[in-house]
């Protein structure tokens, strides 16, 4: 059994254990996964700082043009968040809602608490003024949770939820709704 399989088996069999388990693991993933996203920003700040590169955009720019992407982020992790513990459960993968989410935000893409992360970690890049945080680590940041996804929660969900699963994957996008899906929905 490779370490992928074994981690897509850990992950199902804590997502559908007892609630005793799913909400002892729940703060344990949200703190490394918050602690990721930490490490990114710093680790960003600290290569600018390296290449000596200098804030990119004035001040108060910055603050202007981070504010609508801080808005955007948190916009779509609260509705996101609002939605799963409707659901009962959160959007840490140990402790989903026991059936597929397809309302609010996931009814448009299967994936809008990445997409606000993606947005505050580019809002961080505009605020703080990295070039690195903007060109290199947000894209980096992006590709490895793409990888994850796809390698191990995607199927993780598949085993879980089955055809109702792969139905909800055929016409949802990833992360970014296209403009036919918005006005589709809204009908």
């Amino acid at each position: 059994m490779s370490l992928r399989t074994k981690w897509i088996e850990i992950l199902y069999n804590v997502a559908t254990g007892s609630r005793k388990i799913r909400n002892f693991f729940t703060p344990i993933g949200a703190f490394f996964y918050a602690l990721l996203i930490f490490s990114f920003v710093v680790i960003a700040l600290q290569v600018d700082r390296l290449l000596g590169r200098t804030v990119i955009f004035p001040s108060p720019f910055h603050i202007i043009l981070s504010l609508p992407i801080f808005l955007l982020a948190l916009f779509l992790m609260g509705w996101s968040v609002l939605n799963f513990i409707r659901a009962k459960g959160t959007p840490v993968p140990f402790n989903p809602p026991p059936q597929l989410v397809t309302t609010g935000p996931y009814a448009y893409v299967r994936n809008p608490m990445l997409t606000g992360v993606f947005a505050l970690l580019f809002g961080f890049g505009v605020l703080l003024g990295s070039a690195c945080l903007l060109v290199v680590f947000t894209p980096l940041f992006i590709f490895i949770n793409v990888w994850e996804l796809k390698a191990i929660e995607e199927p993780e969900l598949l085993k879980r939820l089955g055809e109702d699963y792969i139905e909800y994957r055929k016409r949802t996008p990833m992360f970014f709704p296209g403009f036919g899906i918005i006005f589709k929905r809204r009908k």
